[in-house]
């Protein structure tokens, strides 16, 4: 079968089949212990297996769809590739770095397949916690062939939050104005330090909201599980010209659609406030 003629559904199921590989060389290497690390761009944990995962990944989908362009954190990190408008896989190897090297369960691999600018399928598969997340554009989510949905509250008070912090230090002092923000209008915050899994606890129901800026290969595929699961998704700013809404990874905002725009309200008036 051509790559043209294929399926959604099929392209599904090869990513998930490619996923879940690369969550067993996740796990055994998390066992050996054996491997090592190093620091890109000076502050930006990447350790032996992101790459060996990376490049697992990247061969299985040569073997499968050989013509088609891929964007991908270690590999083939060109963000020229995301405003073509021609078939383009978005990988993460291992969304949470950090909590993969420290011993932690929040580890996720992230595949996405985007064509004409729209994410059409995600796969989030998350080895330790024994959770698949999957969605195909205009079909719905689910976990572990599951359906699932996302959270309906319409009470910002109620609300619990998920986000993150750049490992930049010097960008982080604006961004506790927005974290002291939710923190008195909403029940409380989360960091669980995985994009990919704040965006599927959002689909899920297990977050009400979730905020942050990342890259495209860090909330591809589950920027469109938590749209499938009825999620409201978003930037707080307008996308720039010519970036895809869908890999547009700055400012997102993604949430139950009762709490989208009055927590969006809430966080662009924090970014206006003097810092104290």
């Amino acid at each position: 079968m051509s790559e043209a003629a294929m399926t959604h559904l099929q392209r599904l199921g090869i990513a998930v089949d490619i996923a879940r590989e690369a969550g067993r060389m996740i796990v055994e290497a998390r066992s050996s212990q054996a491997f090592g690390h190093r620091y890109k761009h000076g502050h930006e944990l990447v350790t032996d297996v992101d790459v060996a995962v990376d490049t697992r990944i990247s061969e299985r989908l040569e073997q499968h769809f050989g013509h088609e362009a891929r964007l991908s954190e270690e590999l083939a990190p060109d963000p020229s590739r995301l405003a073509r408008p021609e078939p383009l896989w978005v990988v993460d190897p291992i969304d949470g770095t950090v909590n993969f090297a420290h011993g932690l369960r929040h580890v996720a691999v992230s595949i996405a397949w985007v064509h004409e600018g729209r994410t059409r399928l995600g796969v989030v598969h998350a080895p330790f916690l024994g959770e698949t997340f999957t969605a195909l554009d205009g079909q719905g989510a689910w976990c572990n062939e599951a359906p699932i949905r996302a959270s309906r509250t319409d009470d910002l008070r109620r609300s619990l939050v998920g986000t993150g912090f750049p490992y930049h230090r010097d960008a982080r002092p604006p961004l506790l104005r927005r974290l002291a923000a939710v923190l008195d209008h909403c029940q409380d915050v989360r960091r669980n330090g995985s994009a990919a899994l704040d965006l599927c606890d959002v689909a899920c129901g297990r977050l009400d909201a979730y905020y942050e800026s990342v890259s495209p290969w860090d909330c591809a595929a589950g920027w469109l599980i938590a749209r499938e699961a009825g999620a409201r998704t978003g930037h707080l700013y307008p996308c720039p010209e010519g970036i895809p809404e869908d890999l547009h990874g700055e400012n997102l905002l993604v949430a139950s659609p009762g709490i989208h725009h009055e927590l969006g309200e809430l966080l662009r008036r924090a970014d206006d406030s003097p810092p104290q």
